[in-house]
């Protein structure tokens, strides 16, 4: 999972156009790592009485988790040579998974409570995939692409692949309906030899 970047607050709300709520949030301890779980009651009760206020830090929060969540996590530098291979072959699996009829519940949903869900639905998914040894490469709006064997491999990579789909599965379909549908996944798993470059990227 992304680690929270520090945020400056009081510059944050001011760049909303919002200065006046600085000192509530600091009141309330709410900082980068807060802003992305906050709710639309969070904000009524440290005194953003205003309907558009709200609607306007919980988007500009929702922004910012996105493009923390969005970049791909940093992989571990290779063990240090004195002339480290550009690319390497590796046998790998991937894993991508998205959630289906998405495009309808957005459309149904009111947009703070479709953020609320599609960030409970990716912390379920990662508390699946990570027990698994998967690396989560990359979200994709409501899909998420993962590796098995990147950029630290296991003996058993197509199998952990399988068990934590089997687990998202499992985990997902025990999420409360969300406008009135059971959420449900669709994944495909491939696996073979790739190469792998510094840049990530890999070919048949």
């Amino acid at each position: 999972m992304t680690k929270a970047q520090p945020v400056d607050i009081e510059g944050w709300l001011t760049e909303l156009g919002l200065p006046d709520y600085a000192a509530a949030f600091k009141a309330n301890d709410i900082d980068g790592a807060v802003l992305a779980s906050l709710t639309s009651e969070d904000l009524r009760e440290i005194g953003v009485a205003s309907v558009g206020h709200r609607r306007r830090i919980l988007e500009a929060a929702a922004r910012l988790a996105d493009a923390v969540a969005d970049k791909p996590a940093t992989a571990p530098a290779p063990p240090s040579t004195s002339a480290a291979p550009v690319a390497e072959r590796r046998q790998l699996t991937v894993m991508f998974c998205d959630l289906m009829d998405s495009t309808a519940l957005s459309v149904q949903a009111d947009p703070e409570d479709y953020r609320e869900f599609i960030a409970h639905y990716r912390t379920v998914l990662e508390e699946a995939i990570r027990p698994c040894h998967g690396y989560v490469a990359q979200y994709l709006g409501d899909g998420v692409l993962v590796y098995f064997g990147y950029p630290v491999s296991f003996e058993h990579d197509a199998e952990n692949a399988v068990e934590a789909a089997l687990a998202i599965v499992q985990q997902v379909g025990a999420m409360e309906p969300f406008a009135g549908r059971p959420p449900r996944v669709r994944i495909g798993i491939a696996t073979g030899v790739t190469v792998v470059g510094t840049a990530d990227r890999c070919a048949r």
